[in-house]
């Protein structure tokens, strides 16, 4: 399993962010990860890749403790938080080169123009961070994340405020990724699960309430809407 997750908790005091939560997710499979405001989707999230420890359970990323072997573990993750942190006044090749010095990367040089042609920024690749549109500044986190050549992707609202052009370069660039790689993509956008998605988990309060294939949620709840679908479960 590529990501193995068993009894993961977060508290704050007496809130239950996440509450003893247990899934897996595969290789060439893409989950989506959905749930209303508060659910504890960017909390999981953000435990799954290591920013944030939790009160109890296991994270294990390609059979790695994230918590005990955290080094080892974020060596296979990239991850794009929902507000991707940027260094603004860096130029985008600059900006990658330095993430990919981070990772004590071979042939930087090379690596940054692959990774540039294959999030669409060749146009926008002299510029300035902070001269570029929400579009291509999310071009510049997918890129970031997926410049060592993660076996997993973490990505958290990864389309948020994108042009409908921007939606699908964007949702085809996941797609693509995730034929050879383990992505979780936490949306509030049905269409976007519908169209990119394998699997399926919906988190409500803290709790995971559905976790199947997209196809085995629609047969279970007898409904071919996922919007419809998620309301019932999280009314």
């Amino acid at each position: 399993m590529s990501i193995s997750v068993k009894n993961l908790s977060k508290h704050y005091d007496q809130q239950k962010a996440v509450d003893s939560i247990s899934f897996e997710a595969l290789p060439g499979r893409i989950l989506g990860f959905l749930g209303p405001n508060g659910a504890g989707k960017s909390t999981t999230m953000r435990m799954l890749t290591g920013y944030l420890m939790p009160t109890s359970g296991i994270a294990e990323v390609s059979n790695q403790n994230i918590i005990s072997q955290s080094i080892e573990a974020k060596k296979h993750i990239g991850y794009l938080p929902e507000n991707t942190p940027l260094y603004t006044e860096m130029y985008v090749k600059e900006f990658l080169s330095f993430v990919g010095e981070t990772y004590k990367l071979n042939n930087i040089a090379s690596r940054v123009d692959e990774v540039i042609k294959l999030v669409g920024l060749t146009p926008e690749q002299h510029k300035k961070i902070s001269m570029l549109s929400k579009g291509y500044r999310q071009r510049v986190g997918l890129a970031q994340a997926i410049i060592h050549n993660p076996d997993v992707l973490i990505l958290d609202e990864p389309t948020s405020g994108l042009d409908p052009n921007q939606l699908v370069d964007i949702r085809a660039l996941i797609k693509e990724l995730g034929k050879n790689k383990t992505v979780i993509i936490s949306t509030h956008i049905m269409q976007e699960v519908e169209a990119i998605c394998d699997d399926i988990i919906i988190i409500n309060k803290g709790k995971i309430v559905a976790n199947d294939s997209l196809e085995g949620i629609k047969k279970a709840y007898h409904q071919d809407s996922l919007e419809e679908i998620f309301r019932k479960l999280t009314a």
